[in-house]
């Protein structure tokens, strides 16, 4: 009797057990299934009136922007952000890798002496380092790492970078602003999308004070990387563009916009602030545009 007594009381305590088990494990499954139903993606952002904006800005011209994380383009003309234009002084964000890993400067600190010619811009007349030049835009700097770069080396670069239609024909110290190269909105966010991955073939040191001399403004809640560039036309339409990207507490986003540019009209100046209304609008960042 006895003998049957403890069987029965250890067939409970097993039970018991067992019942403990299961409970913990399918606790342990449902805060798993909890936890990875709330790791979702950033909110898809409010799509702007792309034309009314550029209605209102008196602009024509195309607009790319690519919500990293959502993996989603948004467009203004998506016809002519697959158009070809020539780069201008966007191009100061490859030159820079270049420069920096052929070693026309050996980093964005080293400046290159001021040749004393006139170029009708304070901030171009002087001594200049890359980190000046590329937010000064400063024209004569690039060019004397062009021409230390040298035409070949040049070449290789472009070809490695698979930039644009590759085409330096036109001077390898101005071929980026009248010469043969041209390049697409949407190349220009591939471009951009390879730099922030770092999966462009450079050293990471090189890339890091591109990403540093990139930065136009910073705040707690965003960080903007971009580059301007202009090319007016005596003799028809020029072209103005806007490209970079914007880093909020969320999430990633790239752009690409480019203007038309009519003779004596000044208005391509406004194409920063039009992409600042697509932010604000968006809900990617708050910009105080006027």
């Amino acid at each position: 009797m006895k003998q049957i007594i403890f069987l029965l009381l250890a067939l409970s305590i097993i039970s018991g057990c067992n019942q403990k088990k299961d409970v913990t494990q399918n606790q342990e499954t449902k805060n798993t299934t909890t936890n990875t139903s709330t790791e979702q993606k950033p909110a898809v952002i409010k799509t702007p009136d792309f034309k009314k904006l550029f209605d209102e800005a008196k602009l024509t011209g195309c607009f790319a922007l690519y919500d990293m994380k959502n993996d989603k383009y948004y467009y203004h003309d998506s016809a002519r952000c697959n158009k070809e234009y020539i780069p201008a002084s966007t191009f100061k964000i490859p030159n820079s890798l270049f420069s920096l890993d052929a070693g026309a400067v050996k980093d964005e600190n080293e400046k290159i002496k001021w040749d004393g010619k006139d170029r009708n811009r304070e901030e171009w007349n002087q001594d200049t380092d890359m980190k000046m030049a590329f937010k000064n835009s400063t024209v004569w700097f690039y060019q004397e790492c062009a021409r230390r770069i040298g035409e070949k080396k040049m070449q290789h670069f472009v070809d490695t970078l698979n930039y644009g239609n590759k085409n330096i024909g036109g001077g390898i110290d101005k071929f980026w602003l009248e010469g043969a190269i041209r390049i697409t909105a949407m190349q220009q966010i591939t471009l951009l999308k390879r730099i922030y991955d770092n999966k462009v073939p450079f050293s990471q040191r090189n890339i890091d004070i591109l990403k540093s001399i990139m930065i136009m403004e910073k705040t707690d809640n965003y960080t903007l990387r971009a580059k301007t560039g202009t090319m007016p036309s005596d003799t028809g339409i020029g072209v103005a563009w806007y490209v970079g990207y914007i880093t909020n507490k969320d999430n990633t986003y790239f752009f690409a916009l480019n203007i038309d540019i009519i003779k004596d009209n000044t208005m391509y100046n406004e194409r920063i602030a039009l992409a600042k209304r697509i932010f604000t609008e968006a809900g990617i960042a708050k910009f105080e545009v006027k």
